[in-house]
């Protein structure tokens, strides 16, 4: 699982079938510090994300490992809303 903030959406009128009705929507990766990694992901929302939240998503065979994307051709899935971590003790509120 990698910590990201979601930054947009994709809107495709054409795709895979077993696509449809899938929000698409990228995001940034973050470090623990919350600071920009680089890099950017595409990745199926199964929790209704929204722009400018901090997510947790899964990449490869696990993305396919949710209600909302199995056995579909994903490779990327946001499945938390982060509201708080901890680190070493310092805990880091979101929400």
């Amino acid at each position: 699982m990698k910590l990201a903030r979601v930054i947009g959406s994709v809107v495709s009128t054409r795709k895979d079938i077993s696509l449809e009705s899938l929000t698409l929507l990228i995001v940034e990766n973050l470090s623990p510090t919350l600071e920009r990694e680089g890099g950017y992901v595409v990745a199926v929302d199964s929790v209704g994300a929204g722009v400018g939240e901090v997510v947790l998503y899964a990449t490869g065979s696990s993305a396919r490992l949710t209600a909302v994307t199995k056995d579909r051709p994903v490779d990327a899935v946001i499945m938390a809303i982060v509201d708080s971590f901890d680190i070493d003790g310092r805990v880091t509120r979101l929400a």
